[in-house]
């Protein structure tokens, strides 16, 4: 097995956790990581054992062999970035949010399409073990005639003055701030599970004033299949659980064959039609870090990919869907009626 060499561009937060994701994987070998502030960087190196440091994407790829280079950079260098791994025949897989619109994710999926290059998203949540164990369940049938899935979020970091600025300070400041940086990972978890999405109806709001963007608000979602979602989300208020980030909050999926409940400590209870409802056990995956391993098994679905030619789920082209319906979103609430997304544009 040919070992494969993965070059970083990014040392902020959310780094460690793909770089944890990406020395699990064997035949693997992390060569370099850069930061514009090469200090950062030095940082996440010494603790990951990656054996160069740099000061940008450009040096860092013309003086390391590299086979990967993974993007956990904000969205206005995603297209720089990609470029770079475009120019050199280097597969990429970039971090969400995926370009700040529709338009510049569209650019920069084209930049990888027109190289030849694989391009993936960082999109984890439907990676994280419960959701992949409900899509399993799917599509054994367990559910039936699904008709509605629901999620509750509540990761419970967003009051007061101090809201973010412990881990990514950068979100008081964004203009776009629920649905972009968080919702648009439900959107996505919805899609994989339920199918795609023919309308949005929204309702936006921002409950803290220290904050730019909106942080709570309710989506309807409707699908192709006639199956109805909702998002209930605020960032404020936490949900019962020993780490409130683990799933950041509740979820309810439903057919006519039962119910599935996702709790905060990531247990399903099954609830069939007219029956109780008992624990259905599976593999939560790892406690230690983001949404069970959810890096991990998305960064292993990327390496497969490379190695065997598996289906990529998420990439650069398949997700701007995601983006679309995110528009969408953001359109309803605006205009204060519902959106379909056909004929759509942004």
């Amino acid at each position: 097995m040919k070992k494969l060499r993965v070059a970083v561009a990014g040392a902020g937060y959310f780094c460690q956790f793909q770089l944890d994701g990406w020395r699990r994987i064997p035949g693997l070998e992390i060569v370099a990581i850069c930061n514009r502030d090469a200090t950062k960087a030095q940082v996440l190196a010494a603790r990951f054992g990656i054996p160069k440091v740099f000061g940008s994407v450009a040096s860092m790829l013309d003086e390391c062999e590299a086979d990967i280079l993974d993007i956990v950079t904000p969205p206005a260098t995603h297209r720089e970035y990609v470029g770079e791994a475009a120019r050199r025949g280097i597969a990429a897989i970039c971090q969400k949010p995926f370009g700040n619109t529709h338009a510049e994710a569209l650019a920069v999926a084209r930049v990888a399409e027109a190289a030849g290059i694989p391009l993936a998203v960082h999109e984890n949540f439907r990676f994280m073990p419960h959701f992949r164990e409900m899509k399993r369940l799917l599509d054994e049938g367990r559910f039936g005639d699904v008709h509605s899935i629901s999620f509750r979020l509540r990761p419970g970091d967003g009051q007061g003055p101090d809201a973010y600025l412990a881990r990514q300070a950068y979100f008081q400041g964004m203009p776009r701030f629920l649905v972009f940086e968080t919702a648009i990972h439900l959107i996505d978890t919805f899609r994989f599970l339920v199918g795609e999405v023919s309308a949005v109806t929204a309702r936006l709001r921002r409950i803290n004033p220290v904050i730019a963007g909106e942080d709570a608000g309710y989506i309807v979602f409707e699908f192709a299949s006639g199956a109805t979602g909702l998002f209930d989300g605020n960032r404020l208020n936490d949900h019962v659980a020993a780490n409130p980030r683990r799933t950041m909050g509740e979820c309810w999926l439903e057919g006519t064959g039962g119910v599935m409940r996702l709790d905060g400590d990531a247990r399903l209870w099954w609830k069939p039609y007219q029956k109780d409802e008992t624990e259905h056990r599976y593999d939560r995956g790892r406690d230690d870090t983001f949404g069970g391993g959810a890096c991990d098994a998305l960064q292993a679905h990327f390496v497969r990919h490379l190695r065997a030619g598996t289906l990529l789920e998420n990439s650069g082209m398949a997700y701007l869907q995601n983006m679309l319906i995110q528009e969408a979103v953001y359109a309803s609430n605006a205009a204060g009626r519902r959106v379909e997304i056909a004929g759509f544009t942004s």
